[in-house]
């Protein structure tokens, strides 16, 4: 009886490391398929394609890969202008002091033709994002402390000034507000003293900063000591909104009403609270995520939470600012890094994510060989359908190498030594 249970346990235990070893050549096979899911082409055929290196562009090496810095900016000025930026390549200056700086050359190119209608080259000073798009054919053009603003003929001139180095910036889906992230030295004076209401400053960026209700706050540093502030401002007139002391940089979503937070709920669920700048708050709506949903507004009426099921893979839910819950999508684990770009009119959007052999976490590190590319979808925000699948290369973790026109109608994607166009049928119309 003694052998025969042994002979039984013997077979029950090689049975399980069979189906072991199958699980792991089911992953594997899948893992697989799924890096070569990346299609070799678009699901449209491109409208137009304006060669880059003529232009002077070149591919940024692998060796950046990973490290998240800001090569490329694509961007429409209307429907018949793209503007596009893109690292100068050329010798490093090693005075400490200049160890980042870069310069960015900037042509507006007319679509379909290709031509060169306007041209400049920038000197920035950090590898961050620095473009960001206004609605009616400008930009804004942040370098250390300063934003400024250009045109079309990419002339520009002096916007704004902060008391430090600005890391970050994002605006509301309308452009009438700013959310700023800046290195700054505290106030030299107690907090208890410092004026409630920064917004009436008359100088409202040299105002000193509190502490506001609902923001990622911590106790005053001593006078002198660096620190992170956040601002909701006024882009045309810098008036500051609300500003608090941060640990970190702040993906703070506003739209022209407030800004979004997410609050920890029982278990897996996070609520969406929105807070008015007019005073008050409320709960709109919640979903389920393991990790910590990130919030963006997509129009002025609608919310995309981009969480994460059960399995790690990333799952957009996109709900309006009544609570009602429009469409879902979900990536499989193996597209990673997801990047958005929001279309001007909020008609559509565009979501990048890089396409690996594998899951990527601690006992499996991303290598620069697992990366297969970069996937482009565009989907319609009213339902969430996919309008447009395409590769893009070179593949650039910072984004900047896709743009939405302002119809909604047009898109741009660098890939394969040319920017594509692509024209789209009209979006569905927003209903909610």
């Amino acid at each position: 009886m003694v052998i025969r249970l042994r002979f039984f346990g013997m077979r029950a235990g090689l049975i399980l490391a069979a189906a072991a070893l199958l699980l792991c050549a089911s992953r594997a096979v899948q893992a697989q398929s799924q890096a070569q899911r990346l299609p070799d082409k678009p699901s449209l055929p491109p409208a137009a394609s304006i060669p880059v290196e003529q232009l002077g562009f070149s591919a940024p090496g692998s060796l950046y890969l990973g490290q998240r810095l800001s090569m490329v900016s694509l961007d429409f000025l209307d429907e018949n202008r793209v503007l596009f930026t893109f690292r100068v390549p050329g010798l490093m200056r090693r005075e400490a002091e200049d160890s980042d700086q870069r310069q960015i050359r900037a042509l507006v190119l007319a679509v379909p033709s290709g031509a060169v209608l306007a041209e400049a080259v920038w000197t920035l000073h950090d590898r961050a994002r620095y473009l960001w798009m206004l609605k009616d054919g400008h930009f804004l053009l942040r370098d250390r402390d300063t934003v400024v603003e250009g045109g079309g003929d990419l002339q520009t001139k002096p916007l704004l000034q902060f008391p430090g180095a600005l890391l970050w910036m994002e605006m509301d889906p309308t452009g009438r507000y700013m959310v700023t992230s800046s290195r700054e030295p505290a106030p030299a004076v107690p907090q208890s003293s410092v004026d409630s209401q920064p917004a009436a400053h008359s100088d409202p960026l040299q105002a000193p900063a509190t502490a506001s209700a609902n923001l990622d706050t911590e106790e005053q540093k001593p006078a002198g000591q660096p620190d992170l502030v956040v601002r909701i401002l006024r882009r045309d007139t810098g008036k500051v909104i609300l500003v608090s002391r941060a640990r970190t940089t702040v993906h703070l979503p506003v739209n022209a009403d407030g800004y979004l937070e997410a609050l920890r709920g029982r278990g897996l669920e996070w609520l969406l609270n929105m807070n008015y700048f007019v005073g008050g708050s409320e709960i709109l709506g919640h979903i389920d995520s393991t990790c910590t949903p990130i919030f963006d507004f997509i129009s002025q009426q609608e919310v995309l939470v981009t969480a994460c099921d059960k399995t790690g893979a990333r799952t957009l839910i996109a709900i309006s600012t009544r609570g009602k819950r429009l469409w879902q999508d979900t990536s499989p684990v193996q597209a990673i890094w997801p990047l958005l770009a929001m279309g001007p009119d909020g008609s559509r959007l565009a979501q990048e994510t890089l396409a690996v052999t594998h899951t990527v976490n601690a006992y499996e590190p991303l290598g620069r060989e697992d990366v297969k590319g970069q996937l482009v979808r565009i989907f319609d925000a009213a339902t969430g359908k996919v309008a447009l699948e395409a590769p893009a290369s070179p593949a650039l973790d910072a984004g900047g190498n896709v743009a939405i026109s302002p119809s909604g109608r047009r898109v741009a994607v660098l890939n394969a030594g040319a920017i594509r166009i692509f024209d789209l049928p009209p979006p569905p119309p927003l209903t909610f």
